[in-house]
């Protein structure tokens, strides 16, 4: 469904719309007590509620097991204080499934352990939302927020205190998997518009299309689109099946969005001088294309991963 939202030439904008309510609330499904679930993923479902995904924060990056974002627990209540950075839709949301540390880093066995998972209100009176003015996807904002006092209550805990980490990530492998497929839709959008203009675009007396130094490069793009799918669906034939997805879906997201932005940038360059105007639209899918390429992880750390997980090679980080 992702794939085919970016391909109608939606492109990231059209699935960043939605894809948050697609995997964000995952581990609700897969954690929440029966009471949670009913109470909380109706409203999501129904469009009554919007959620936002607050992980990434400014100092801690990609090193999830660094966040400061606190949650002390004061009896029936945890307060959150700290700051989240790339928080989309954070504008427009009324909920946020928040990640925080309930045990200080240096007091936990595991540098992953002690840190809690809420799905709790954005109380705008707790919570600054700051917008940050980005190069594309300008139909879906992102956002650093501050939080300051935020006060939760322990029924919107999700699972037990300290095992979030486990938790968010069966909110995060979906979505390197959705990110794989909306990056494959963009590209074939892009490789669609390319291939409609080298049809018709008459230079010498003949259509560009006519060119093998503009077929090839097309043609590769999607052979590359094709395979970089076939990864994303078996990926997402692991996680549906209890299978360890890990490995396949930071690899789909890899394949995906280099794909993609390959695809991108060839459907610019088919299009010459042309494809720099905004009327062409091709312009706005390449812009677009480096989002898969640096989140929702960026491309070195995958191959990080592979390399360790997979390969069995040393760790390098």
């Amino acid at each position: 469904m992702m794939e085919a939202v970016a391909r109608s030439g939606a492109g990231l904008s059209g699935a960043s719309a939605v894809h948050m309510n697609i995997f964000g609330l995952q581990p609700v499904v897969l954690y929440g007590t029966e009471e949670q679930k009913a109470r909380m993923l109706p409203p999501v479902a129904a469009g009554k509620e919007k959620a936002c995904f607050a992980v990434t924060e400014p100092n801690a990056g990609l090193q999830t097991s660094k966040l400061q974002t606190r949650a002390e627990r004061r009896g029936d209540r945890y307060v959150i204080s700290g700051a989240k950075i790339w928080i989309s839709t954070a504008q427009v949301a009324d909920r946020m499934l928040i990640l925080a540390r309930t045990t200080p880093f240096e007091e936990v066995r595991k540098p992953t352990d002690g840190l809690t998972l809420f799905y709790t209100a954005l109380d705008r009176r707790f919570v600054e939302v700051r917008e940050i003015d980005k190069m594309g996807r300008a139909a879906v904002d992102s956002n650093q927020m501050f939080i300051d006092g935020l006060e939760v209550p322990v029924e919107d805990r999700i699972g037990e205190e300290g095992k979030g980490f486990g938790y968010i990530l069966h909110g995060l492998n979906p979505e390197r998997i959705l990110v794989a497929a909306e990056a494959i839709g963009l590209g074939r959008a892009a490789l669609r518009k390319a291939a409609d203009y080298a049809k018709q675009r008459v230079v010498f007396d003949r259509p560009i299309g006519q060119n093998q130094a503009i077929q090839h490069p097309l043609a590769e793009r999607w052979m590359e689109l094709e395979a970089a799918e076939c990864m994303a669906l078996k990926a997402a034939w692991q996680y549906d099946n209890g299978i360890a997805s890990a490995a396949a879906a930071n690899a789909a997201k890899f394949l995906g969005a280099e794909a993609g932005h390959k695809a991108c940038e060839t459907a610019l360059m088919t299009h010459g001088g042309y494809g720099y105007a905004k009327e062409y639209h091709v312009e706005r899918y390449f812009r677009e294309s480096m989002i898969p390429r640096l989140a929702p992880v960026s491309r070195e750390l995958i191959l990080c991963f592979i390399a360790e997980r997979v390969l069995g090679l040393p760790r390098s980080y």
